[in-house]
């Protein structure tokens, strides 16, 4: 194996040559406390920067066991080293040039703790992978400022953010027992027949938008009600109390402004982790809960939507529906069934991002418009039998209707962000105001048909290319020559995930996808792949900016590919 003084002299050797003599340095190099992977050599200045990993020793790293041994702290802990890897290379002065010369970057993390491909660590080393911009002047190699690159700058950041002795001990411990926590807290919702648990001091809402930090003037922490109040157990922060949210159907209810959509939008986020710091870190969620709203315009293939909406007009069958621009209502429906369809166990539906035809139609509307000539269920009726003939619950914002009230199990008041059990109060407003709607869609839900797709549906190649995936954001892959619009998949945070998901639908198409396997089955099959193997199953390379995902929101992906087709 080369050493790094061998890279060093390459590099003085290349300096002034032409960009693309930067190919020769491929290879691995053996460093005094680690080693040296550079597996792919960008072009050109302009391009991608080059991929580059380092692997360190335990015996040089220095994490003690305890903070790797269970896979959810190996988790916590190297997303620790990311995020500290990260903020130095933030702080880190770049070197002039052309391009991305002498940039050197990580996957951004969110605030969610997540497994990312880019840091791994076990008994053996602790591997990182980010990227550097090998330097240029125009398109000549700056081998000088490269040699101080790579065997100055990044043995340095090596030194600081990777081994133990050089990191504040209590943050990392921290870090990796409130994951512990959050994990605990998690696996005993089932038990105590619960969707989501809300902790008591939570910070429920953010600083903006776009800023998913949490709100630090005026927020008001949470507390539960003491009806709703239970008292869950983690290993290390012991006992904790607060709201929890049982199965079947809840309603969030209050003014506008007073916190229900916030408080909607933090149980979503309880599918995952989240750091110390972050407000939710004591939220959690059933894992396989599906935030679902209307999505007009988007394209759905071979969907039996006719628990929801019968024979259309003409006659066109709604049994194995398709339309490249759904309406409000036909995508909400969709959008419930293929949830269902991947193994959701539970929906959470805002009533401002709903369509309101297929939420509600009131005793006025039923009168008007004779149910003969409306081929819409509205989601009321159907709320109930999901939950009695499939077990799927419901969490439900809804600030317009009280013909809910009819079909809830709790209700929730949102009162200036402070929550109220109002269960027994909207029970009796239900019993001294009848809604006098005839309820409508039989007394079961209906069936759920599997689907098998075409594999040729899905066609990853573009001009040249066998394969062309690009990830923009959180809100739109690229397929081939097909992008696919994600704006309304919301559980998505990383555009790491965009990016392994877009992977994992060419792997699901090339290893699963066949005329007899039903959608939901490959992507199990993918899943188990991950989980077993992990993001690197997905690649041929080693890549550092692969996120892990829901199998729920891979359904959701293949699912808004415009070119679908369902055999």
């Amino acid at each position: 194996m080369a050493t790094c003084d061998d890279l060093y002299e390459q590099l003085h050797r290349l300096d002034g040559q032409g960009y693309g003599a930067y190919k020769s340095l491929r290879g691995e190099y053996a460093f005094e406390d680690f080693v040296l992977h550079i597996d792919h050599v960008q072009g050109d200045p302009f391009a991608a920067p080059s991929r580059v990993r380092v692997v360190v020793p335990q015996a040089v790293a220095g994490f003690p066991k305890d903070l790797w041994a269970r896979p959810c702290r190996a988790i916590a802990l190297a997303d620790y080293l990311t995020r500290a890897f990260h903020g130095a290379t933030q702080r880190q002065e770049r070197g002039s040039g052309s391009g991305k010369s002498g940039q050197i970057g990580i996957v951004r993390p969110s605030q969610a703790v997540l497994e990312r491909s880019a840091a791994k660590v076990t008994a053996a080393a602790v591997e990182l992978r980010f990227t550097v911009g090998l330097p240029a002047f125009g398109r000549r190699i700056a081998g000088r400022q490269g040699a101080v690159l790579l065997c100055q700058a990044v043995p340095n950041l090596v030194k600081r953010t990777l081994v133990y002795e050089a990191l504040d001990r209590g943050k990392i411990q921290r870090h990796v027992d409130t994951v512990e926590d959050a994990e605990a807290l998690r696996s005993q919702l089932a038990d105590h027949s619960l969707v989501a648990f809300v902790a008591d001091g939570a910070i429920l809402p953010r600083r903006s938008g776009v800023d998913e930090r949490p709100l630090q003037d005026q927020a008001i922490p949470f507390k539960s009600p003491d009806a709703l109040r239970v008292t869950l157990r983690c290993p290390h922060a012991g006992e904790v109390s607060g709201m929890g949210i049982p199965q079947g159907i809840t309603l969030i209810v209050g003014g506008g402004y007073h916190g229900k959509s916030t408080l909607l939008r933090a149980i979503e986020a309880g599918v995952y982790n989240h750091v110390p710091d972050d407000g939710r870190h004591q939220v959690v969620t059933d894992p396989a809960a599906v935030k679902v709203r209307a999505e007009d315009g988007r394209s759905i293939a071979g969907v039996n939507i006719s628990p929801f909406i019968g024979s259309l007009p003409q006659g066109k069958s709604t049994q194995a529906f398709s339309t490249p621009n759904a309406s409000g209502s036909t995508s909400q429906a969709a959008n419930i069934i293929e949830a269902i369809e991947a193994g959701a166990t539970a929906l959470l539906v805002d009533e401002d991002t709903s369509a309101t035809n297929f939420m509600i139609r009131d005793r006025r509307m039923q009168a008007l418009i004779a149910k003969d000539r409306e081929p819409i269920t509205p989601f009321i009726d159907k709320v109930r039998q999901l939950y009695t003939d499939y077990g799927i619950s419901t969490v439900l914002v809804m600030g317009g209707s009280g013909d809910y009230f009819d079909v809830a199990d709790t209700v929730v008041a949102m009162d200036e962000f402070v929550p109220q059990d109002v269960t027994e109060r909207a029970r009796s407003i239900a019993a001294q105001y009848k809604t006098e709607r005839d309820r409508e869609g039989g007394p079961q839900f209906g069936s759920l048909t599997p689907r098998i797709v075409q594999p040729d549906s899905i066609d990853p190649s573009k001009g040249r290319h066998s394969v062309k995936l690009r990830a923009r954001d959180v809100d739109q892959l690229q397929i081939g020559t097909e992008a696919i619009d994600l704006s309304a998949v919301e559980q998505l945070v990383e555009p790491g995930q965009v990016r392994a998901i877009a992977e994992a639908i060419v792997y699901a198409q090339r290893h699963y996808m066949t005329a007899t396997t039903p959608l939901a089955a490959a992507i199990a099959a993918v899943m188990a792949d991950l989980g077993q193997h992990g993001l690197d199953s997905l690649t041929e390379w080693p890549m550092g900016d692969l996120v892990w995902f829901r199998g729920l929101e891979l359904a959701a992906a293949i699912n808004r590919l415009r070119t679908l087709q369902i055999g």
